[in-house]
């Protein structure tokens, strides 16, 4: 019996040997795979949530997709509707740069420094639709619920730093290190110190563009533009049919039914604006910031595109509401119209600033002709807006008389004595000029149109 055992426990060890060599040549047969031979077959995955593999993005320049188990928490975005939106993007693109999801910011429903005491944050998705930002941005950037988190374990916190001394190049390697493995393994990296408007821009404006394309609306809010919008066309087509049937009854009836076109102007005239834009001109010692009030109603009158008449609805502050001078003085064949005279300050006045504003982009942004302040945020935002439908409906230039959705800044003279023609050049490298306006724009003729 001990020499079948003995025998038997030889046969054993040899199999366990053999067994422990073959698992060790599988090993090393693994490794090879993944190290020499995968590379090369061009099929990249990224495992996600250890359950769940989703494909790299080719598209990105990452050169990974957006992951969905890592966030990016930023602070509390704030100040009007434009630069909240441009606060947004730039946390979005700072998110992208870290490969995370975006946790889904607070907007602020007021004015920061006017209106202290109704500031309060209003939820992302009560004035845009998160789920078809997250679709039309897909595979760019990401917006995450709170709820999305799973261990909740405390977030790894950094903070931004301020002053001259805090120069785009520190801000930038302070967002390389939170790349580094010690740091990029906390489920949540979350931002503090300032308003994510003041941070470094180091995004391109085609990167800002695409993230505006994502931002709709909610109904609720575009249910209201609509209803501005039939009242300005309204009106429009009142105008158009008293005229034609004080000329000839046959060409008013055909009047009716047609596209009524009409001019949005964002009038920058409130005292607070003119005391920044005279200052502004000082610092940078340029005359072509402020314009009065009958300097904007001489420029547009000048533009010699509009077909006259046609009805100018004013995108004005709510103080000028009170002041009865901003429609009066202007040339035959401009019809000028406020939220009070047009009969829509009741949809406005309901809603808090954001809210207001946002009605008030969509009317702009949506109008026929726009002209604005090339210094302006609103208007510099509304005319990339603008752009960007232009290059989707297939244009490569704007200089173009036949080009729709024709852009004028007022504060710098053009053509004819005329506002100046304006676009976007989508080719900038960054945000600086719309953020903080400029005097060089111009139509172009030739659109990098790989948006």
């Amino acid at each position: 019996m001990s020499f079948a055992n003995t025998e038997l426990l030889k046969l054993g060890s040899r199999y366990m040997k053999c067994m422990v060599f073959r698992c060790f040549i599988l090993v090393i047969l693994v490794l090879v795979f993944t190290t020499v031979i995968y590379p090369f077959t061009g099929s990249n995955w990224l495992p996600w949530r250890t359950s769940k593999w989703i494909a790299m993005s080719k598209a990105s320049n990452l050169q990974h997709a957006v992951r969905r188990d890592k966030f990016l928490e930023v602070p509390q975005i704030i100040w009007g509707l434009n630069n909240q939106k441009i606060a947004l993007a730039r946390a979005c693109l700072t998110a992208r740069f870290l490969n995370r999801t975006l946790l889904m910011p607070s907007l602020s429903a007021s004015l920061f420094y006017k209106e202290v005491e109704l500031l309060k944050p209003v939820a992302f998705d009560k004035i845009y639709q998160f789920d078809t930002f997250n679709r039309l941005c897909d595979g760019f950037v990401q917006l995450g619920r709170y709820s999305d988190l799973l261990n909740h374990s405390m977030p790894f916190e950094i903070q931004k730093g301020s002053g001259r001394k805090w120069t785009k190049e520190r801000d930038l390697d302070q967002l390389k290190q939170c790349r580094e493995e010690s740091i990029d393994n906390s489920e949540v990296i979350r931002i503090g110190g300032k308003n994510p408007f003041l941070w470094h821009d180091h995004w391109s404006v085609k990167d800002y563009a695409k993230i505006f394309q994502c931002l709709v609306v909610v109904d609720k809010i575009e249910n209201e533009v609509a209803k501005v919008i039939s009242k300005i066309r309204e009106a429009g087509s009142k105008v158009r049919y008293k005229i034609n049937a004080s000329q000839n009854e046959e060409s008013a009836d055909s009047s009716l039914g047609q596209h009524v076109p009409y001019v949005a102007v964002h009038m920058r005239i409130e005292k607070d604006w003119m005391i920044h834009c005279k200052k502004l001109e000082q610092k940078l010692r340029i005359e072509q910031i402020c314009s009065s009030k009958e300097e904007i109603m001489e420029r547009v009158y000048q533009i010699t595109s509009l077909q006259q008449p046609v009805v100018v609805y004013l995108a004005v502050a709510d103080t000028l509401l009170e002041d009865d001078s901003i429609l009066s003085g202007w040339n035959d064949g401009l019809l000028p119209l406020e939220k009070k005279r047009l009969g829509v300050w009741g949809i406005y006045k309901k809603y808090p600033y954001l809210i207001q504003s946002a009605i008030d982009y969509e009317v702009c942004s949506r109008a026929d002709v726009f002209v604005g302040n090339s210094f302006s945020t609103f208007s510099s935002l509304v005319v990339l807006s603008r752009t960007q439908k232009l290059i989707r409906m297939g244009f490569t230039s704007s200089c173009s008389a036949e080009v729709g959705y024709s852009s004028y800044a007022y504060n710098i003279l053009g053509e004819s004595g005329g506002a100046k023609r304006w676009t976007t050049d989508m080719s900038a490298p960054d945000l600086v000029g719309i953020s903080y306006g400029t005097n060089n724009i111009s139509c172009y003729s030739n659109w990098n149109t790989s948006l």
